[in-house]
C-alpha cells in the first residue's frame, strides 16, 4: 500500500451515497488505463469509506446494493473507473504536463508531414495544439488523448501516421553488439544469420524516427551498415 501522504480521494456518488478509497493518483490513472496493477499498490487503506475524512467507513448493506459485492479489489477498481479522483493543483498541473509531453513526443516520433515527407518538430506540435486549444485528460490512455489530439490539430497541420519497412545488413564484426539496439528500436518482422556471420533483418519503424534511426546503424557499425527502404506503411 502507499504513504497516506501520497494518497487522494477517489469518490463515486451512487444512490445517493458517497463511496470514497484513498489512492495515489498516479497509479489510478494506470487502473483507469486499463493497466494490469495490483490494487494494493494503488490504495493508502483496504476500506471504502462513506467519508474518508472522518474515516467512517460503508456499510457492507450500501456496498451490496450498489455494487453487488463486498470485495474491497471490485469495489476499489469501480470507483476509481466511474469516479472522480481528486486532485490539488499542483497534482494535476504536473500530470496534465506529463502527459502533453507524451502526446507531443508521440505525435512527432509516428506521424509525419504528408507535404513534406518529414516529421513535425515538436514545437511546431506544442504551437498547433495551444492554438486548437487541446484538452489533455491526466487520466486518459496514451492511445486514446493522442486521436483527440489529432483531430483537433488536422485543421492546421497536415498529418499522416506511417510506418516504414526496412531491409537492414549489419557486417559480422558489428552484428552482435547491434542486434540488441536494432530490435529494441523497431518493429522485427524476420532476421536471419548468414554465413559470412553478418545480420540481416526487415524491421518497422515509425517514419517520425527515420533520421534518428539511420544515425544509431552508422553509430553502431561505424558507417558500415546498409538500410534499404522496402516500402511505406500507412
Amino acid at each position: 500500500m502507499i504513504p497516506l501522504e501520497r494518497a487522494v480521494v477517489a469518490r463515486l456518488e451512487s444512490f445517493g451515497e458517497k463511496f470514497e478509497i484513498l489512492v495515489d493518483p498516479n497509479q489510478a490513472a494506470l487502473v483507469r488505463q486499463g493497466q494490469p496493477v495490483n490494487i494494493e499498490d494503488v490504495v493508502a487503506a483496504l476500506n471504502v469509506f462513506g467519508n474518508a475524512s472522518k474515516a467512517t467507513r460503508a456499510s457492507d448493506e450500501m456496498l451490496l446494493k450498489v455494487f453487488h459485492t463486498t470485495d474491497f479489489d471490485t469495489v476499489a477498481r469501480k470507483i476509481i473507473e466511474k469516479g472522480e479522483i481528486h486532485l490539488t493543483a499542483d497534482q494535476r498541473r504536473h500530470m496534465v504536463e506529463e502527459k502533453r509531453r507524451q502526446v507531443i513526443n508521440f505525435i512527432a516520433r509516428n506521424a509525419i508531414n504528408p507535404q513534406t515527407g518529414h516529421p513535425h518538430p515538436p514545437l511546431r506540435i506544442e504551437r498547433a495544439m495551444d492554438e486548437a486549444r487541446v484538452n489533455i485528460d491526466p487520466f486518459k490512455h496514451l492511445d486514446e488523448q493522442v486521436k483527440e489530439t489529432v483531430k483537433a490539430l488536422r485543421p492546421l497541420l497536415p498529418i499522416r501516421f506511417e510506418e516504414l519497412r526496412l531491409a537492414i545488413k549489419i557486417p559480422g564484426d558489428f552484428a552482435a553488439k547491434a542486434y540488441g539496439d536494432i530490435a529494441a528500436g523497431s518493429t522485427m518482422e524476420k532476421d536471419e544469420w548468414l554465413k559470412d556471420g553478418s545480420w540481416v533483418c526487415v524491421v518497422r519503424i515509425p517514419a517520425g524516427i527515420q533520421v534518428e534511426f539511420y544515425d544509431l546503424i552508422n553509430k553502431l557499425t561505424k558507417g558500415e551498415g546498409q538500410v534499404k527502404i522496402l516500402n511505406q506503411v500507412y
